[in-house]
């Protein structure tokens, strides 16, 4: 019988575990895709408030939800009740997304500092400096911390004490998460390319020319990276090959992508400044549905079942049919929305700019 239980207890906290949001697109490779589920109906279960907006995406983990506000804040709140549990001070603006890893919380800020923070307490652990403001958010692969910097540089920290242990030079701003897979560090930014680093020891293995600028993460699924870019086109690059193996433009509205994909095995998930929500084949990149709304997006989605939730720079957070980009929910908030949703315990959490952080779910009858 003892021997049941911590079988079971295993697995619910084995779950627990997977379910928690802990990186910017929930992942390491960055693919946008919740592991745990939403209710049909969601209402607002809190609000909460950060003093001048946010723009930096939720983390969520053990009930707890940890976001960054312009106003130089971390702040971490209960996801039950919405309660604010801490306050961090930090340097600058936070725009990057929190990272949580072995109970301590990652992110940039825009003076340039990197912070490590205790996730219970809310206590600073140790800072690192750059030379330029950091918005990409940060990934992590066996204790060691990625994320680039506007000084052209992706950095590899010690998760435990914040030493350096690489960084390789860049030709433009990174912006956004480095995806990190096999391990290797996946890199796209604002110098057209896509490199690919060993994380050990930070060689870089290889470059594919974009030709465009990115200001967004890329995605990896099968082999395979896709990434919008501020050329209008969506990319598949083929990581073994290191070659675009597909381009896709729409025919008419020439926009560019802030945005990160998701990316399913049936799907690539894309939305744009064109005010539309692309989905693509991921074999071969013919277009499968749009959506078009009345504002651009900049907030990325995320796929959670047989939904895509988004929100919009009009004020909305919106559920699309996955497999038909046709409305089934939608929630009006009344300010621009650049922050991504987080999804958790089966709560959607996600920022808007005024600074208020909506919390939706499904009450109790």
């Amino acid at each position: 019988m003892k021997i049941v239980f911590v079988l079971v207890f295993g697995f619910f906290l084995s779950t627990s575990a997977l379910a928690d949001w802990t990186r910017f697109r929930g992942d390491a490779h960055s693919t946008g895709v919740a592991k745990d589920s939403l209710p049909d109906v969601l209402d607002v279960l809190w609000t909460a408030s950060v003093g001048e907006g946010i723009e930096s995406t939720a983390a969520i983990w053990q009930g707890r939800v940890y976001v960054g506000g312009l106003d130089r804040k971390l702040y971490a709140f209960d996801l039950n009740s919405g309660d604010v549990l801490w306050t961090y001070d930090a340097t600058g603006e936070i725009k990057s997304s929190v990272l949580v890893y072995e109970a301590r919380l990652f992110f940039g800020d825009g003076e340039g500092v990197f912070h490590a923070v205790d996730a219970k307490t809310g206590e600073g652990i140790w800072q690192f400096k750059t030379e330029g403001e950091i918005i990409s958010s940060a990934n992590v692969h066996d204790g060691r911390i990625l994320f680039g910097s506007y000084d052209q540089f992706l950095y590899c920290l010690n998760a435990k004490e914040g030493a350096l242990l690489w960084k390789l030079e860049t030709d433009g701003y990174v912006h956004g998460m480095p995806v990190v897979t096999d391990g290797r560090a996946l890199v796209v930014g604002c110098d057209g390319y896509m490199r690919v680093v060993d994380v050990v020891s930070g060689k870089e293995l290889s470059q594919t020319l974009l030709s465009d600028y990115v200001g967004a993460s890329a995605a990896v699924l099968n082999g395979r990276a896709f990434v919008g870019t501020y050329g209008n086109q969506v990319l598949c690059v083929d990581l073994n090959a290191s070659k675009v193996v597909w381009r896709y433009e729409h025919p008419t509205r020439k926009f560019p992508y802030y945005a990160s994909p998701a990316v399913t095995d049936g799907l690539v998930i894309v939305a744009g400044r064109d005010k539309m929500v692309h989905a693509l084949d991921p074999k071969e990149g013919a277009v499968l549905w749009t959506h078009l709304a009345r504002s651009r997006f900049e907030s990325s989605p995320v796929v959670v079942d047989t939904r895509v939730f988004i929100g919009s720079t009009g004020g909305k957070v919106l559920a699309l049919n996955l497999g038909t980009g046709a409305v089934v929910w939608e929630f009006v908030v009344g300010a621009d929305i650049v922050a991504s949703p987080s999804v958790s315990d089966g709560k959607l959490v996600i920022g808007a700019t005024d600074g208020t952080l909506y919390c939706f779910g499904r009450k109790a009858n």
